[in-house]
């Protein structure tokens, strides 16, 4: 943690900083980042000995570069983030900056619980290489976390971030949803581009699009399994962990909403609703890294206290692929 001198004067020199960056978007100089696209959440891949294995990470890179992602989320909760050190998380970010094609955006989750850590760890991301922070909400205190406290800290994050700020809500891992008013209030920030809403709700997606349709703001889904209703209700792109095995496929996905194929669209996104959900909600990251074993990736062991999945878990996580046609 930056000493109190040190961060003061971390503070007031991204402040002016930001500011001039500011001055050039209200005056139409700049323009923001554009966020369209698809996304896999990159995984940790750990040894045996629970150490972040980083030449499997560039491995998985390079294989996952093959596809026509807009970039990669690092970081995320499928990143294992919560049990990583902070060092070893800009580490992670580090690498993956300098294996990844540099025409892809690189968006690293920077969420800490207070904010004077989110904005620290937010300029040590951008120092490392990230193109834009995804900031998970605080919740610890979630019964303090209240529209009013959201707003605050995301706009001190904005205001001090050197990159542009992408929200993210997972309410599944974090207890909280991310206020509808505090979200449309947040939009009129010239530092923050979007939100990853991964909570699946797409009437609340379709209303943050409605909502915010007068600021330069975007929607991602933050699932396979909804990506083409979010499509259908505005949103731009998506985050979605089963591009970490079948990244054609969502991204094919993606392809057949923007061009309007929509009884195409609704064929492959009934095939990956099953698989989508044994990855993400019902096997989670154990599930995601077994798959990706089997998918040519390494997939490895997650870090306790995650656990692997049982034999009889592993099997019913092969039945959802199998029975739609993927393995």
């Amino acid at each position: 943690m930056l000493g109190p001198r040190v961060w003061s004067s971390v503070r007031q020199g991204l402040s002016r900083g930001l500011f001039r960056t500011v001055g050039a978007w209200a005056s139409g100089e700049g323009k923001k980042v554009d966020i369209a696209g698809i996304y896999p959440p990159v995984t940790t891949p750990f040894t045996a000995t629970a150490e972040v294995d980083y030449e499997k990470l560039e491995e998985n890179l390079h294989k996952l570069g093959t596809f026509p992602f807009r970039g990669f989320v690092v970081q995320g909760s499928n990143g294992e983030f919560p049990f990583l050190t902070s060092s070893e998380r800009l580490e992670v970010v580090s690498r993956v900056r300098q294996a990844m094609p540099k025409d892809k955006l690189l968006l690293a989750g920077s969420g800490c619980e207070s904010t004077q850590a989110t904005v620290e760890m937010t300029v040590s991301m951008a120092q490392v290489g990230a193109d834009a922070a995804m900031v998970v909400t605080p919740c610890y205190y979630s019964g303090r976390m209240s529209s009013a406290a959201l707003i605050h800290h995301y706009t001190k994050v904005a205001d001090l971030s050197p990159i542009p700020v992408v929200l993210y809500s997972v309410p599944a891992n974090t207890g909280l949803d991310l206020p509808v008013d505090a979200v449309v209030t947040l939009s009129q920030h010239p530092n923050i581009v979007g939100i990853k809403d991964s909570g699946g709700d797409v009437t609340r997606i379709g209303l943050i699009v409605h909502k915010t349709r007068r600021q330069d703001f975007q929607v991602l889904a933050g699932s396979a399994g909804f990506l083409l209703a979010g499509y259908a209700v505005g949103a731009v792109g998506g985050v979605c962990a089963l591009a970490n095995v079948l990244g054609a496929q969502v991204c094919q996905l993606e392809r057949l909403c923007l061009t309007g194929q929509w009884e195409d669209a609704q064929k492959l996104q009934h095939r990956l609703i099953e698989p989508n959900t044994a990855v993400t909600r019902r096997f989670g990251i154990p599930g995601l890294k077994k798959t990706m074993d089997w998918f040519g990736y390494y997939g490895g062991p997650c870090r306790a206290p995650l656990e692997e999945l049982s034999p009889s878990q592993e099997e019913a996580l092969r039945l959802d692929f199998t029975s739609n046609g993927w393995l």
